[in-house]
């Protein structure tokens, strides 16, 4: 490829990066939006992570064969058309105001989802100088982090109403009034996912005309007959990971909830604080990666989970604005969890690193499961009580990062 080719095809694939971002992060709007819109409990409303994290887990595996086949650029391109066609089944969903069918338009965003992840860490990291490798991988990460702070700003700003009914005013209210306001809440995320909608659709047009390199990965040979579930630190990687991804889902997907109760802060102005607090997280993994030249990857994972459970049960502690202020620190020290973990579970693996990324991945359903208990003791006791939740993961990832204290160079492979 010519280097104008090569820099467009690296734009293109590092806008899958922030497109799959940017889908993840809308779901701590809608969140508190579905609830109202779709009279849910805390429980009910955090499935919509569940529909969201449990496509890696289904899919993981069958993406990989699917592009072993049909090579990582079909992969992509399936990617966009199930990203777009569950984008534009929100407008029908809405329409009918059917929890279920918002359901399964995420279901099918994440499906697309799963596609774009699995192509996107490999391919950034063929596009150009092999010794460029992991400057590209964090050049698309921070975009990856720029849609994380973007989604919740602009899906605050376009999709919240800022109007949540007491139960006095519901009370007071007709059935048809009512139902006006319900479809009126729903209605809000029509023409926002259209818009997103298109937009893919567009890369995936741009993508589909953009000659790009293939992969040829080498078939592995296995040197020994050891199992990969004989792979301690891997399976112990596996639960970590499930247990981080799930603390990670909960800590965002709770905050406009937790800031309204807690703090007295309206689902508008608490988008803004989360967006904030992504923000933070962004600049958390640049300044993690900074440090991590001077303080091996192992130890610096030790400390910033074992920060996070102290700060998380601040939150949990604390009234008012103090414990929001927790939880956007929470966001900062997460930041380097996600690779880091990665990377420390597949060390060493040699020819079984392929199946070993594999299982890493599917523990992303970790993401789907954690937000449902997370509900269902918010349910039964409050939101800031429910927090104890993601406080308990941290210490599963700081015992797992005490595991590998002495591993000293750690080389991050991929983003989420």
């Amino acid at each position: 490829m010519t280097a104008r080719k090569s820099t467009f095809a690296v734009f293109l694939i590092t806008s899958l990066f922030f497109l799959w971002g940017f889908a993840l992060n809308l779901n701590p709007i809608l969140i508190p939006h579905l609830k109202k819109a779709c009279q849910l409990t805390d429980a009910q409303s955090a499935f919509i992570d569940s529909a969201s994290y449990i496509a890696y887990f289904l899919l993981a595996l069958p993406a990989g064969q699917f592009m072993k086949r049909f090579g990582y650029k079909g992969g992509i391109l399936l990617g966009l058309l199930l990203f777009a066609v569950g984008a534009f089944l929100f407008y029908p969903a809405a329409a009918a105001r059917s929890y279920a069918f918002f359901l399964t338009a995420l279901f099918i965003i994440a499906c697309g989802l799963t596609f774009l992840e699995t192509a996107a860490n490999p391919y950034i990291t063929v596009l150009g100088d092999p010794d460029g490798a992991t400057q590209r991988l964090n050049f698309a990460q921070s975009f990856n982090g720029l849609a994380a702070t973007l989604a919740p700003f602009l899906g605050g700003m376009f999709i919240l109403s800022g109007k949540t009914l007491t139960a006095t005013e519901e009370a007071g209210m007709s059935g048809a009034q009512l139902d006006a306001y319900l479809n009126n809440e729903a209605a809000s995320v029509q023409v926002p996912f259209l818009l997103i909608g298109g937009l893919v659709l567009l890369v995936a047009v741009l993508l589909y005309f953009t000659r790009l390199p293939d992969i040829v990965e080498e078939e592995s040979v296995e040197g020994e007959s050891r199992s990969i579930l004989q792979e301690k630190n891997l399976l112990l990687g596996v639960l970590a990971q499930f247990f981080y991804v799930g603390a990670q889902v909960c800590v965002s997907s709770f905050f406009i909830r937790f800031a309204s109760q807690v703090a007295g802060i309206g689902e508008k102005s608490a988008s803004q604080y989360l967006a904030g607090a992504l923000l933070g997280f962004m600049i958390g993994r640049f300044i993690g990666t900074f440090l991590m030249r001077f303080i091996p990857a192992s130890r610096l994972l030790a400390i910033y989970s074992i920060v996070n459970f102290f700060l998380v049960l601040l939150a949990v502690l604390l009234k008012g604005s103090f414990s929001i202020y927790a939880l956007i620190g929470v966001e900062f020290f997460m930041s380097i969890m996600f690779p880091t973990i990665f990377s420390l579970s597949i060390r060493g693996l040699g020819a079984k690193t392929k199946v070993g990324s594999s299982l890493v991945i599917m523990s992303i359903v970790g993401g789907a499961i954690f937000p449902v208990i997370m509900g269902r003791v918010s349910d039964a006791s409050s939101i800031q009580v429910a927090y104890i939740v993601p406080a308990l993961c941290f210490l599963v990832v700081f015992y797992f990062a005490l595991k590998n204290i002495r591993v000293k160079k750690l080389q991050l492979t991929t983003a989420h």
